[in-house]
């Protein structure tokens, strides 16, 4: 059965280029992102593991922990990442999983034989502190992923955990957001909404973005 959003991600231990990983102790109270590559010595591939490494910092700002997946062992990751630091200009600060024996792309529907029966598609999967699967993305091999976009998708799931608002096509950070539609109660939105809010129709309302800095 392939894993669809909501459920609970599987453990796993596994080889990496940091040591044996449990997925689940490595993990601990952050959230988690996890992408695969099809193979090693790959160049989309390389132009992407020395971009999450650069973002690395914006990352941690968000409790976020990245690691990624190759089906390749760990003696062909470690010399991969010298071709990392040499081309990206940053050296593979997180680690990269080697999964020669296919056993956590089984776990995660990694493999899509009509692509490729032997090597990982670009997937990828945000997990919670919880470990609830919370987005799930799956690239052709040859487009490179934006990982802008992965952090402001993790912005603004972090932003509806915490107050009852969604958000609309194309927001970023400190914009305009959505409350929710099943919020209803006047009295509760005046609290949990102190600069007002604007209604374009009876279930589109939009507030400033709570806790953001005013302009």
């Amino acid at each position: 059965m392939a894993l669809r959003i909501g459920d609970t991600a599987p453990n796993f231990q596994q080889d990496s280029t940091e040591g044996k990983i449990d997925f689940y102790t490595w993990s601990g109270k952050s959230w988690v992102v996890l992408f695969s590559h099809p193979k090693d010595y790959t160049p989309v591939c390389t132009t992407e593991l020395g971009a999450v490494a650069r973002l690395k910092p914006e990352f941690e700002k968000r409790n976020v922990k990245v690691i990624g997946l190759s089906v390749d062992p760990v003696q062909d990751h470690l010399g991969w990442a010298k071709d990392i630091q040499e081309t990206q200009g940053c050296a593979l600060n997180f680690p990269l999983l080697a999964d020669a024996d296919r056993k956590v792309a089984g776990l995660y529907d990694m493999i899509h034989p009509k692509a490729d029966d032997t090597y990982t598609v670009r997937s990828v999967f945000v997990m919670d502190p919880s470990k609830k699967i919370r987005l799930i993305l799956t690239y052709p091999a040859s487009t490179g992923r934006n990982f802008d976009e992965l952090l402001r998708v993790i912005d603004a799931l972090q932003l509806t955990d915490s107050y009852q608002v969604a958000t609309p096509a194309d927001w970023k950070s400190g914009e305009d957001v959505i409350i929710v539609p099943s919020l209803k109660d006047e009295a509760e939105i005046k609290r949990l909404f102190p600069k007002g809010y604007r209604a374009l129709k009876p279930y589109l309302r939009l507030t400033p973005q709570p806790g953001a800095r005013s302009k």
